[in-house]
């Protein structure tokens, strides 16, 4: 390996569309992965998840010979750390995967690299991360103070839609934070290489804030949606047309309410400001508590219409936490199905995911609940329950559920 190759640590969602853009654009990418089945997916030029257009830029970028990806951390110039940043209980930020990435990079620093966090963290992390490396290697520095050589750090969050992630890591803005201003500038370099949008250079801990800050903004005007919706039920209101005609105010912009937040960023992200200042995060906290309870109010509503029937057959149309995607992390909809299935024991749960090919680990322990297609699915149920707005279910000929008992979360037949 060269100084001139960078080393992606995490094939998921973020960091293989990352390795597969850098190399696209003419970068010696490795990337690295705990997964076998992502390290051979990829060094076969295909992806292990549905994203669009990412298929065409891994295989052109391995055939190239400027993409592969390997288990064992290589040395290279430039190090992208891309794994996941769950919560821990408390809801506290489990920097476990960070860590385990930090160390696998320390054997492999010689002085002149720099080391990228993207993976979505509370404030201080990559500092956390720089400190790290500074107890193991004391012979490195960060500012080059002693004369020590220097190993450079700064936090790159991503700011990308999944289904849009190839689209967006080009013409979306970038926050680069560094610890020192040659990091920021260093990463900006690397970004730049791909990046048509503007580059705002900032310090490490808030760009780190910008992107939990983002996040939870977009987490607080959701759980407005979803209490109004809430709302708008004991009233007897139309929450989507209530919200339609609220819109029409030159200054309102109300979102749509559904079944709940997830993926790795909204549901998780406000958490992490919270557990940092817990005593001062207080509309935060009340949004997050909001939207985790939409699951279990609408649990409520199928289980009453289920009720109405001796062994009532639910349909449960999508499990992703968003539409025309496979991705299940902090996903309501799978977390409502998996709760039916447990309370209605009596009840067959047939589950609709057009993107994945078979049940999610979550669900096979249950054997009331099958993988069914969707008009299958549909014609076989009591009790109709739309979790997510796939294209799929957007298309479906109103005619076929007739005479089903429907709750739409999403607003899609009205």
């Amino acid at each position: 390996m060269t100084s001139k190759t960078v080393a992606v640590i995490g094939l998921g969602y973020i960091g293989l569309p990352t390795a597969a853009i850098l190399a696209s654009n003419g970068t010696r990418v490795v990337g690295v992965d705990v997964s076998d089945r992502h390290v051979n997916a990829v060094n076969r030029g295909e992806v292990p998840f549905v994203e669009p257009d990412l298929a065409t830029h891994v295989a052109g970028a391995v055939s190239q010979g400027l993409l592969s990806a390997q288990k064992e951390t290589p040395k290279a110039g430039t190090y992208i750390v891309a794994v996941p940043t769950p919560f821990k209980e408390g809801y506290a930020a489990d920097l476990s995967y960070i860590d385990a990435a930090t160390d696998a990079i320390i054997p492999q620093l010689s002085g002149g690299e720099l080391l990228i966090l993207e993976s979505t963290s509370p404030p201080g992390t990559t500092e956390h991360m720089a400190q790290r490396v500074l107890d193991a290697r004391p012979d490195l520095s960060v500012d080059g103070t002693n004369e020590r050589p220097v190993v450079h750090f700064a936090h790159c969050p991503e700011r990308v839609l999944p289904g849009r992630v190839m689209i967006e890591l080009v013409t979306n803005d970038r926050i680069i934070g560094g610890l020192t201003r040659e990091a920021a500038e260093r990463a900006r370099d690397l970004y730049g290489i791909f990046c048509q949008a503007q580059m705002h250079l900032t310090d490490a801990t808030t760009a780190e804030m910008a992107k939990l800050t983002e996040n939870s903004f977009r987490d607080v005007n959701i759980a407005f949606a979803n209490e109004l919706s809430i709302i708008a039920e004991r009233l007897g209101i139309d929450v989507f047309e209530l919200i339609e005609l609220a819109n029409k105010h030159p200054r309102v912009n109300i979102l749509q309410p559904g079944p709940g937040v997830g993926g790795h960023c909204i549901a998780v992200d406000p958490w992490f400001i919270v557990s940092a200042v817990p005593e001062d995060a207080r509309l935060i906290r009340t949004a997050r508590e909001v939207n985790d309870h939409k699951p279990e109010v609408v649990l409520s509503r199928v289980i009453e219409r289920a009720d109405r029937f001796k062994e009532p057959v639910i349909a449960a149309l999508g499990l992703a936490f968003k539409p025309d995607i496979d991705d299940l992390r902090e996903s309501p909809a799978l977390e409502i199905t998996k709760q039916l299935a447990q309370r209605l024991p009596h009840a067959k749960i047939l589950a609709v995911e057009p993107n994945v090919e078979q049940l999610p680990t979550s669900l096979t322990a249950f054997e009331n609940v099958v993988l069914e297609d969707t008009l299958a699915a549909v014609e076989s149920a009591d009790v109709v329950v739309l979790l997510v707005d796939h294209k799929e279910f957007k298309l479906l000929d109103r005619a076929a559920l007739a005479e089903k008992a429907i709750i739409d979360t999403r607003g899609v037949w009205r």
